[in-house]
């Protein structure tokens, strides 16, 4: 599948029209509704298919954030052979009380994998929690990139956002 049947494919899954609040608090009149596009196991395919191309060759973990980055890092995990690691959004209060699951040594490299990014935050939040724990994380990877400042929120933090898809790149090639 190429990236403008993906592209199409996604919206149709995935795109829903109304009042819609989002993660960073704003409202949006459209929303992407991840859930939808990576229950569908072939276009989740095609997804990491296209954000394995973007990875960059060297690196430890694959950090899939809690909950839309986790079906994307274990895809990913699947075609590179590398292990994973599950972010919470907060550490567990029992068990093991991990915030990070799935194993590391300190001073590894984890690349962030993400869903669906508006301003960030979450990623923002988690990457600074990862480095505290000991982690190496400079490149966060996500599907779509809705163009609201979390490029530059990462930025702020020494760390990069590198998209499959733009909001602007995905509504053009999804209504061609």
């Amino acid at each position: 599948m190429d990236k403008r049947d993906l592209a199409k494919r996604i919206r149709a899954a995935s795109y829903l029209t109304g009042e819609f609040k989002l993660r960073s608090g704003k409202t949006s009149s459209f929303y992407w509704d991840k859930y939808r596009f990576e229950s569908d196991p072939v276009v989740l395919d095609a997804i990491v298919d296209e954000l394995q191309k973007l990875l960059s060759p060297s690196f430890d973990k694959l950090a899939g954030l809690e909950l839309g980055g986790v079906p994307l890092a274990t895809g990913l995990s699947f075609k590179t052979g590398k292990p994973c690691l599950y972010v919470r959004k907060e550490a567990k209060t029992y068990g093991t009380c991990n915030l990070v699951e799935g194993g590391f040594q300190t001073g590894e490299t984890a690349l962030v994998i993400e869903d669906v990014v508006t301003t960030a935050g979450q990623i923002r939040t988690s990457v600074c929690q990862m480095r505290e724990l000991g982690l190496t994380v400079g490149h966060a990877f996500c599907v779509i990139d809705r163009e609201s400042g979390g490029r530059e929120n990462l930025a702020e933090i020494n760390c990069s956002l590198t998209s499959v898809f733009t909001l602007t790149e995905l509504e053009r090639l999804a209504q061609d």
